[in-house]
């Protein structure tokens, strides 16, 4: 990033301040209206009218409640922002003046509490304050900016639902495609890396068959409690036993549900596992071994037919793309001071930012924005207490507002500006 064009970042960013009060608001009003996978229509309406208003030539309803935002200022490159909106079905402990009371209804037609544990709400207000800053100083730059607002990242199934309702031929090709996640972390502190940033998630549904019959008659029982308990000791020897100590992987199994009455053997029990992979020889692998042992198992036990085995959800890995995360990188340095900026290690946690680039085969670049309050963050590092500090998808997880709102709108400007500027 040449001094020009870091001063020309600057500019764009010298109205953020009087934004900041209306920032604030958009931010705590999706807070207190979330809404689960799927279902982002009032978020996604908000998004919608803000870019209007900012003059973005706007698309609504791509992969369902998605939006999709374009504003041209010339020749240049096009460079697309992305921001997730969806909610958790958790019930919100943080005490705040605006917390949520949102009730919804989850897949399954059951009633949940619903709340923005995972920041998805700071993620859309900092993508309306970006698109509204370079509008406003839209003689400043060149290029095309596309504002994505995306549903059902908590899913696994928003990004590859807009891409199946046409994102790639109805909208133009980006030459970047840029995006971010409130963490964990001092608040206004950057964390970055080239290569490897999150994991590959695989979600499975196991289903075990027995034969039922009374507790006190184990004899004549092909007992699927056991055959379940069995399978998840075993499963735990694929990252302890399967996988190399220089490889990483994690298998969870996350659920386990069988019966209904203590002197009652069931029929059936049902295990739901979770993966997390950062290499596709690794994912293969684990993969296969679980169903070897779920297999096995069943047969050992003398199951009457082979186990179900459903695959639920998926996420790709999502791996920077080294040149353009220099880009980045150097523009954050010219803009941020030094020891806000840190070179994270992969995280496990998965994304589905990765289908974008990888669809539309283009560089993609993902950074992390830290939202802890600062004093506190640092307190419990001196005192060796970050692992109780709450973290996302966390009843108690919460960013403070300041600065966490202002530094990710300013890191969403100043990486855009190193294209478009």
């Amino acid at each position: 990033m040449t001094t020009s064009t870091a001063s020309a970042a600057d500019s764009i960013l010298g109205s953020l301040g009087t934004l900041l009060p209306d920032l604030q608001a958009v931010y705590t009003d999706i807070h207190a209206h979330p809404e689960l996978s799927g279902q982002e229509t009032r978020t996604a309406g908000i998004a919608a009218e803000r870019l209007r208003a900012a003059g973005f030539e706007v698309t609504t309803g791509v992969g369902q409640t998605g939006v999709v935002g374009l504003l041209r200022s010339g020749e240049g490159p096009t460079v697309m922002l992305r921001a997730d909106m969806d909610a958790l079905p958790v019930a919100e402990a943080t005490g705040l003046s605006y917390a949520s009371t949102v009730t919804g209804t989850d897949q399954e037609g059951n009633t949940v509490p619903v709340m923005h544990a995972c920041g998805h709400d700071m993620h859309v207000t900092w993508l309306i304050g970006a698109a509204t800053l370079f509008a406003q100083a839209r003689a400043g730059w060149h290029g095309t900016l596309m504002a994505v607002f995306q549903p059902a990242e908590e899913t696994g199934t928003g990004a590859r639902a807009m891409v199946a309702d046409g994102l790639l031929t109805r909208f133009p090709k980006p030459d970047v495609i840029l995006a971010q996640h409130l963490m964990k972390g001092a608040a206004g502190t950057i964390g970055w890396r080239a290569g490897v940033v999150t994991s590959a998630g695989d979600s499975l549904q196991v289903r075990l068959f027995g034969r039922g019959a009374h507790g006190s008659m184990p004899e004549a029982s092909i007992d699927p409690v056991v055959l379940a308990a069995a399978t998840v000791l075993r499963l735990q020897t694929i990252v302890s036993r399967e996988v190399a100590a220089t490889e990483s992987a994690v298998v969870t199994v996350g659920a386990l549900q069988a019966g209904t009455k203590e002197n009652v053997i069931p029929d059936e029990a049902l295990l739901k596992l979770n993966v997390r992979t950062f290499d596709e020889n690794v994912r293969t692998r684990v993969l296969a071994a679980i169903e070897r042992i779920v297999k096995a198992e069943a047969a050992a036990s003398g199951a009457p037919k082979p186990p179900e085995i459903v695959p639920l959800d998926r996420y790709w890995l999502v791996k920077n793309d080294v040149p353009s995360t220099t880009q980045v990188v150097d523009a954050f340095r010219h803009h941020f001071p030094a020891e806000r900026l840190r070179e994270t290690k992969p995280a496990s946690a998965s994304e589905d930012f990765g289908v974008f680039g990888a669809e539309w085969q283009v560089p993609s670049v993902f950074w992390f924005v830290g939202g802890t309050d600062p004093e506190q963050y640092a307190k419990a590092k001196a005192e060796g207490r970050l692992s109780e500090l709450p973290t996302n998808h966390n009843p108690r997880f919460a960013p403070v507002l300041h600065p966490t709102l202002e530094t990710g709108v300013e890191t969403l400007v100043v990486a855009a500006g190193a294209w478009l500027t």
